[in-house]
């Protein structure tokens, strides 16, 4: 399979420089794992898109007019990381791997390019989970996969030209819960986000991976897991700030919750929603999170004290009811959130979906937009 990927790899979230009343101010100073960060195909720098801008699209199939969008008609998304002006998203139920890159707003999006391909159990809420890039993409082109198969949930690694390796298994599977995310937090250490499976009592268990977050260290294949926290409920996603932050989303029962994991192993819940809005993914700076929310249909903003990283004020909504479910959530050096839609799991979704989205950042103030 190919892994043509162009552009700098921008792993470092950000959601630009700009104070955000009432929000978090998300931007380049967070360091990532990465040192140098990875670059494919440095002798040919381009200079950085801007933040979409009011423009009028040609009409036609799977051509959004709103210059906001980036990629449509694709099926189900699953995980969404960005690669300087570009992005890659997955295919939740399909498998497939896709490159999106955004154009200029008078010009109809490009056609999403397939990458790579996984064998997937796409049933329930199964599927291709989420996606990472090996620290040391540049010299390896290694990248990280959580998906279903037939009989587990698991972390796979891929590369160009061969099959997939296992890299940790064994991870319950069940009709729900399969949901799962990952993410480098170091050059050497992937952490990795486990549904219950619908087994509340699994998630409480030391002998069971599922409902977890996990340190997998030096991740090849037959690595083993640690546990990090327990208790997760549905999966939503792992996300650091380069820092001295990791926060994790996910639903239980009875509300949605904001975990904070600090480098020394404690782990704080940062903010509940009793109502339940359906957190999902989440992209991560010193002083705030950006979290998309599938049942708000909105993208959360949750400011968090730079030193205490305390989250203290009702998180504040953008882009609400304009692209409906959100799924996966990243940042651009651009100062935009990426965002990718999950219209097509409930069975209405619009004419061009499902999507990828660059929402500008909110310019003050609280509430929706």
């Amino acid at each position: 399979m190919s892994l043509v990927v162009a552009g700098r790899v921008a792993l470092s979230l950000a959601l630009g420089a700009v104070l955000l009343a009432g929000c978090a101010r998300f931007d380049d100073s967070a360091s990532s794992p990465f040192t140098p960060e990875p670059t494919v195909n440095p002798a040919d720098p381009k200079p950085p898109k801007q933040a979409p801008t009011p423009g009028t699209r040609p009409t036609g199939p799977c051509i959004d007019p709103d210059p906001a969008v980036v990629a449509t008609c694709m099926d189900t998304t699953g995980g969404l990381i960005t690669l300087g002006e570009n992005a890659l998203v997955t295919e939740r139920r399909t498998g497939r791997i896709l490159k999106v890159v955004p154009v200029d707003p008078s010009s109809p999006q490009e056609t999403p390019t397939e990458i790579a391909s996984l064998d997937v159990d796409g049933s329930g809420d199964g599927g291709l989970s989420d996606i990472a890039l090996s620290p040391t993409y540049r010299e390896d082109g290694l990248m990280y996969a959580y998906i279903t198969t037939a009989t587990d949930n698991r972390v796979v690694r891929i590369a160009d030209g061969g099959p997939p390796k296992a890299i940790l298994t064994g991870i319950p599977k069940g009709s729900t819960g399969n949901h799962g995310s990952i993410e480098f937090v170091t050059p050497t250490q992937l952490l990795v986000l486990t549904g219950d499976a619908g087994n509340p009592g699994a998630a409480a268990s030391p002998s069971s991976l599922g409902g977890k977050l996990l340190r997998v260290n030096s991740p090849a294949p037959g690595a083993t897991a640690e546990i990090a926290v327990s208790g997760i409920g549905t999966a939503g996603d792992v996300c650091g700030d380069g820092k001295d932050s990791v926060w994790i989303t996910d639903r239980t029962a009875t509300e949605d919750r904001l975990q904070r994991l600090d480098k020394d192993g404690s782990v704080t819940t940062a903010w509940t929603w009793p109502d339940r809005p359906g957190v999902a993914g989440c992209a991560a700076a010193a002083d705030g999170i950006a979290i998309a929310l599938t049942g708000a249909k909105a993208v959360a903003i949750a400011a968090a004290d730079p030193t205490t990283h305390a989250v203290t004020s009702s998180p504040s909504l953008v882009a609400q009811d304009k692209y409906g479910q959100l799924g996966g959530a990243a940042t651009g050096g651009d100062g935009t959130i990426w965002v990718s839609t999950v219209n097509k799991t409930d069975g209405q979704p619009g004419p061009f979906d499902d999507r990828v989205v660059r929402i500008p950042p909110p310019q003050g103030g609280g509430g929706s937009d």
